[in-house]
């Protein structure tokens, strides 16, 4: 595992995609859990699952056993639903990070609108930091969604960076931009900035370099990457390059 300091960047490894490969045989191989131990112990900070409302890859018994047998904090991506709500009490991971979800996505598609959403959201987020669930919002580089993080009392927003990964050439730089202030402002408000979506060796370096940005969730590339090198040594490589970035 690595070791934190003031400056450093740490790495979340999401696993919900060794899950999928298992549940395409509906066997118990490969395993998420030896797949989020073999990731500590390659230097990942923290575990990232999503439970879906489908269960179409991580299960309810996955994040039970995550729970137990963890070594490093556990991140529970959820919907803003009673159930993951009554899930996310059971377990009291270190993290809760509330998404949007929608059943016919392929995967996650943009950031929740925290704010067209705050009154659904607000009595989650007090039961969750109540319960010592240290809360995450997963929103758009957007003023607006900082604002709307900061009056629901959440700690923490993972911004999205999908859209980044998708540009290229002056686009992409503008998005760069606009993470980078969403950053700045989430932190002037006194709220630690994370972020995630679609990151890749070939373009983490520059998300990585934001100085603000606390923490990065990486977790189908990984996996994928892991079919032709190991877990291990890719987690490693994605690991120093975020070093590097600082």
């Amino acid at each position: 595992m690595s070791v934190s300091t003031a400056n450093s960047l740490r790495l979340g490894v999401n696993i919900d995609h060794v899950a999928t490969v298992r549940n395409a045989r509906g066997s118990g191989y490969p395993d998420p859990v030896r797949a989020a131990l073999l990731a500590a112990e390659a230097g990942a900070d923290g575990i990232t699952a999503h439970l879906r409302e489908d269960r179409r890859h991580i299960t309810d018994d996955d994040i039970a056993r995550l729970s137990a047998e963890l070594p490093i904090p556990l991140n529970l991506e959820m919907a803003a639903t009673e159930e993951m709500l009554a899930i996310a009490l059971r377990h009291r991971p270190h993290a809760a990070c509330i998404v949007p979800e929608k059943r016919e996505e392929r995967t996650t598609e943009g950031g929740l609108d925290a704010a067209g959403q705050h009154n659904h959201l607000a009595p989650m987020v007090r039961a969750l930091g109540e319960a010592n669930v240290r809360v995450s919002l997963f929103i758009e580089p957007d003023p607006r969604q900082i604002e709307a993080a900061l009056s629901l009392g959440a700690p923490v927003v993972e911004i999205h960076t999908g859209r980044f990964c998708e540009l290229a050439g002056e686009e992409q730089a503008a998005e760069l931009r606009r993470i980078a202030d969403a950053a700045a402002l989430a932190v002037k408000n006194g709220i630690e900035p994370h972020a995630g979506h679609g990151l890749t060796f070939d373009n983490v370096v520059p998300i990585a370099a934001i100085p603000q940005i606390r923490e990065l969730n990486i977790g189908h590339f990984l996996i994928g990457e892991a079919i032709f090198d190991g877990l291990a040594p890719v987690v490693r490589r994605m690991r120093a390059l975020m070093d590097e970035a600082r």
